[in-house]
């Protein structure tokens, strides 16, 4: 029997070799993104969807939070701009199938919302306004408590 009998099309054929030399199939991809069985495929892309929206809605409410009242409540509104930052991070990331910076990415999330979450609630003063993880995400439905455990959820399952 032939190497290529044994291990499918050869990579003469396809032109793409695994690491291993062999050929990676018809569904990979260099970072395992969107295609087939990638971290941004299936619920993945819910996930990037997801992430994308509030990456959004937390950049657009921190630039205008910063130009219009930055002096009222600077820690507030520079939290939320890092919230926003770490949306964009998880977006790419899991849309790219970069699967150690979203995993890096969801516990920076979630250690934010629940740390921030319980500051707000031991000292409601120390926030003159709401951050996107304030009040563990209440502001956005709990969605910012909930997500990154999903996202860490999903990354962690569909680990090879």
């Amino acid at each position: 029997m032939s190497r290529d009998e044994n291990t499918g099309p050869s990579p003469r054929t396809t032109g793409r070799t695994g690491t291993d030399g062999r050929d990676p199939g018809p569904d990979a991809s260099p970072g395992g993104g969107v295609e087939r069985g990638g971290i941004g495929s299936g619920p993945g892309r819910a996930l990037v969807a997801v992430y994308g929206l509030f990456a959004l809605a937390a950049g657009a409410r921190a630039a205008v939070q910063i130009a219009t009242r930055f002096q009222e409540a600077p820690i507030a509104y520079t939290l939320s701009a890092f919230a926003a930052a770490v949306y964009i991070l998880l977006t790419v990331a899991l849309a790219r199938g970069a699967r150690r910076t979203a995993l890096w990415a969801a516990g920076i999330e979630l250690a934010g919302v629940l740390l921030i979450g319980t500051a707000d609630l031991i000292d409601p003063a120390a926030f003159p306004d709401e951050t996107v993880w304030s009040g563990y995400g209440r502001g956005y439905g709990f969605i910012p408590l909930v997500l990154p455990l999903v996202g860490l959820y999903w990354l962690l399952r569909k680990r090879r």
